[in-house]
């Protein structure tokens, strides 16, 4: 139950994000979630797009430095102890999560969380083993 991220790397000036977001934007795909992070040199701007592979393409042309990389879709309950009860799991599964974000949109009543762990498949399957559902990365990127 994964999905595709982008992490494009950019230098840390006046401009350089707008960049991104203009080759995007010319290219008609839509960004669905980000997460920004910052050091006095560089940047990694993480990204769940409509059309992961059209944008890994057109962002390497650009001539951006970009990976794809897997992550998992989570739906949390969106109400006090939600993001907490997925957090335990891994905990308890002995999984590090290396970094996370919210998705734009709700799935239903659920939030979304975007999850990087250590060992991503096996926090799908502990994700499974407790009920916790997953978006696959088709339905979250039309979302």
């Amino acid at each position: 139950m994964m999905a595709k991220q982008l992490s494009i790397f950019l230098e840390n000036r006046s401009g350089r994000l707008h960049e991104v977001t203009d080759v995007l934007g010319r290219a008609g795909i839509n960004i669905r979630a980000l997460s920004l992070a910052d050091t006095s040199d560089f940047g990694i701007l993480r990204l769940i797009v409509d059309k992961p592979d059209e944008a890994y393409r057109t962002l390497q042309d650009a001539g951006f430095t970009v990976q794809k990389t897997d992550v998992l879709a989570v739906e949390i309950s969106d109400q006090p102890g939600g993001l907490a009860r997925v957090l335990e799991i891994f905990r308890d599964g002995g999984i590090n999560v290396e970094y996370m974000y919210a998705f734009v949109e709700k799935s239903g009543e659920n939030a979304v969380v975007i999850f990087r762990t250590e060992d991503i498949g096996r926090s799908s399957r502990l994700l499974q083993e407790h009920g916790i559902p997953q978006i696959e990365g088709e339905r979250l990127y039309r979302m």
